[in-house]
């Protein structure tokens, strides 16, 4: 199991156990997941970091927590590698 982090703009988007699909996109030699659709977005990942996605550059996952810090709102997901 493999957990990531997004950082999502507004609270009440997701509830915890949901499950969700995440799409890879790349930027120059970067990786990054987006929450579908536009509700959260990762961090940078190198390509030895990169999710495993399926043919289509997309991956399911668990919602396990949804945390307020100081920065925003962050949801906690589980992915199986």
């Amino acid at each position: 199991m493999r957990e990531m982090e997004f950082k999502m703009e507004r609270p009440g988007l997701v509830e915890v156990g949901q499950h969700l699909m995440v799409t890879e996109n790349r930027v120059s030699t970067y990786y990054y997941y987006t929450v579908e659709h536009a509700i959260a977005m990762s961090a940078n990942f190198t390509v030895t970091e990169r999710l495993k996605t399926n043919s289509d550059g997309r991956a399911e996952g668990v919602v396990k927590a949804v945390e307020e810090k100081p920065r925003g709102y962050y949801v906690l997901m589980e992915f199986e590698e």
